[in-house]
C-alpha cells in the first residue's frame, strides 16, 4: 500500500496524543467521536428582518394586492 511520509508523520502525531492520555489511537479516537464539541463563542445570526429594516417597513397585503393589479393590467391582451 502506497503512503506518504505526510500520512505518516500525522499518524504518529495522533499516537503520541493519545499516548499522552493514556490511551490507546483507537480508545482515543473514540473518545473524540463520544464527546460533544466545544462550544466556541458564535457571533449571533442576523435576521432576515434585522437585514432588510434599513429599507422600513414591509408593504401591506393590500398594497401587494394593489401593485400586482398594476403590474398584470393588460397582460396577454395582444395574444
Amino acid at each position: 500500500m502506497f503512503h506518504q511520509k505526510g500520512s505518516d508523520d500525522q499518524a504518529a502525531a495522533l499516537k503520541a496524543r493519545a499516548a499522552a492520555q493514556g490511551l490507546t489511537l483507537k480508545a482515543w479516537l473514540g473518545k473524540l467521536a463520544e464527546e460533544p464539541p466545544a462550544a466556541a463563542p458564535r457571533k449571533p445570526l442576523k435576521t432576515g428582518r434585522g437585514m432588510l429594516a434599513k429599507y422600513g417597513p414591509a408593504p401591506s397585503a393590500e398594497e401587494i394586492d394593489e401593485n400586482r393589479k398594476d403590474m398584470f393590467r393588460g397582460f396577454a391582451q395582444d395574444f
